[in-house]
């Protein structure tokens, strides 16, 4: 992060509660939603800003944009038509820290926003909140039944470096797995 110092300890631990802005306008081609802001990413203001997590490199890799952005480089993404939200607004250490409450009353608010904002589609980064949040105990990743309004919704592996399940290569390619659908649905 150009520019920012790394948050300290007491920074870190002054985060815990604290949201982020979402980076979102209307009719957005793709909304990525992650869990909820992490307390590196809350301590910054910038979503996905923990050094290690994949989502800038995953997204630049597979062709969303034309170069790794930073995490303070986000606001570029509505540019792009791409924006970022989060299912829950509080940011915890772990997403494990969050309820399944929590997850679902998110899970209601994430689609409102869907439907209110129009995004072509809305792509929850994360199978397991996307079960929790949505009552799908089955859903995998890839496409969902599941519609807010016109929008559709589509689940990523979660890229946080802990996810050890996705390395970076099969990241990449399930988030080129939504560019080709994305491209493919704007010249139907």
């Amino acid at each position: 992060m150009t520019g920012r110092r790394r948050p300290t300890a007491a920074d870190l631990a002054a985060a815990a509660g604290l949201t982020i802005p979402d980076v979102i306008a209307p009719g957005l081609r793709v909304l990525f939603s992650g869990i909820n802001p992490g307390l590196y990413s809350a301590a910054t203001g910038y979503h996905f800003a923990r050094p290690g997590n994949r989502f800038w490199p995953a997204l630049h890799l597979s062709g969303f944009t034309p170069r790794q952005l930073r995490p303070d480089e986000q606001e570029q993404l509505l540019g792009l038509g791409l924006g970022i939200t989060n299912v829950v607004a509080r940011a915890t250490a772990r997403a494990d820290e969050l309820t399944d409450d929590e997850l679902r009353d998110g899970g209601s608010k994430l689609l409102a926003k869907a439907e209110s904002f129009g995004p072509r589609w809305l792509a929850i980064v994360g199978i397991t909140a996307y079960r929790t949040a949505f009552g799908e105990a089955r859903a995998t990743i890839g496409p969902q039944a599941r519609t807010a309004g016109a929008t559709r919704l589509w689940v990523l592996p979660n890229p946080s470096g802990l996810n050890a399940h996705f390395v970076m290569p099969k990241l990449a390619e399930e988030f080129t797995r939504l560019r080709e659908a994305v491209e493919s649905d704007a010249h139907d």
